[in-house]
């Protein structure tokens, strides 16, 4: 999965010399987090929600409020955007935008084509993603446990969950939560199968490594 399959398309931007004002206006009424910031057609830079938030009290705290509105009306957004902007592009593994988004600790990348803005991904589309990779919305049963980090170790797990009528919808794995020599699996089913049975003979093999629920 790419970039690209996941991006917003559709991206409101603002440019380095408009009014904080109109920004703050922008992100109100389109329901919005992140605005790139444009000049000459190029990102130079990003503008969100919390960088506003951070700047308004740093500037405003000892004026009241029609000064702190005449103050922001005043402020262009080349002085509260975050410069130089990260961005991404478009076929960039979708992993490793998260990975840039979580690293670089922004919430937000302008994604990029041949120097053109052509779309934006955010953490939130991030939660898009796990949700659907992981089948969370389309139910079934989730059975997570730890396997012994050798080839073959998860699909004999998955052997026993077809066994008892159950389909695979996604696997995920990680050895972070694991012990030595072990991966951390979580394998969610779709269809309808022998659940009790088939949580008993996961229980039987696994022991207290395995927890199955359904949903």
């Amino acid at each position: 999965m790419l970039v690209k399959d996941w991006m917003t398309t559709y991206v409101h931007t603002v440019g380095p010399d408009d009014p904080i004002n109109d920004a703050v206006l922008l992100l109100k009424e389109k329901n919005i987090r992140h605005l790139p910031v444009v000049e000459n057609g190029l990102v130079v830079g990003v503008l969100s929600d919390r960088d506003i938030k951070e700047y308004a009290p740093s500037k405003g705290t000892s004026l009241d409020i029609y000064e702190l509105n005449y103050l922001l009306a005043k402020t262009a957004v080349r002085q509260v955007m975050r410069r130089p902007a990260v961005t991404i592009g478009p076929d960039v593994p979708v992993e490793e935008a998260a990975m840039m988004l979580f690293d670089q600790r922004i919430g937000c990348l302008p994604v990029v084509d041949g120097g053109k803005l052509v779309g934006i991904i955010s953490d939130r589309d991030m939660y898009r993603v796990l949700v659907e990779i992981t089948g969370a919305r389309r139910g079934g049963s989730r059975v997570s446990l730890a396997l012994d980090d050798r080839p073959g170790s998860i699909k004999e797990a998955a052997d026993v969950l077809r066994k008892h009528g159950y389909r695979l919808q996604s696997i995920m794995s990680t050895n972070e939560k694991a012990g030595p020599g072990q991966r951390y699996v979580v394998l969610r089913t779709r269809g309808e199968g022998d659940y009790e049975a088939m949580r008993q003979e996961m229980k039987e093999t696994y022991g207290i490594n395995v927890r199955v629920r359904k949903g």
